[in-house]
């Protein structure tokens, strides 16, 4: 039996298979926020970028369906009845051989706006277009309007 006061006092010893110290965590931190600060502006404009490639591309399926439609038609859909005439039948047409697009609706840009269309387009017969990234007309960069002419 030890005298009182004379318990073991050895060191504590620390687990060298616990987890990391505050140093290793917040190296690790600093490399992933440089990591970070290099690639993140690269990663957000590649995303912009495939955006407008995304609606340059609807624009395109729609040009064709929009074809496929004058062609059983004799016509393109009115300002009236919109790209929407490319999945239903219009009211009273006759020759109407739809849907045109393989969705069940006509599908918003890559931003959640709906494209515009209007007959007669300002360079042929029809113009679609998407406004961007904000949506309002104008604009450059990822904002700047995607047009079918």
């Amino acid at each position: 039996m030890k005298p009182r006061g004379f318990e073991d006092r050895r060191p504590a010893r620390r687990d060298r298979k616990g987890g990391f110290t505050l140093v290793e965590l917040l190296v690790v931190l600093v490399i992933l926020g440089l990591v970070m600060g290099l690639v993140g502006p690269r990663v957000l404009s590649y995303l912009s970028s495939s955006r407008t490639r995304a609606a340059a591309l609807q624009i395109s399926a729609f040009k064709s369906s929009l074809d496929l439609f004058y062609l059983d038609m004799g016509r393109y859909p009115t300002r009236a009845e919109g790209l929407a005439a490319l999945v239903t039948r219009p009211g009273g047409v006759q020759g109407w051989n739809g849907p045109y697009l393989q969705q069940p609706s006509v599908p918003l840009d890559p931003w959640g706006h709906a494209y515009q269309y209007s007959v007669p387009g300002t360079k042929g017969p029809y113009r679609i277009l998407s406004y961007g990234a904000d949506g309002v007309a104008g604009g450059t960069g990822a904002d700047a309007d995607i047009v079918s002419e």
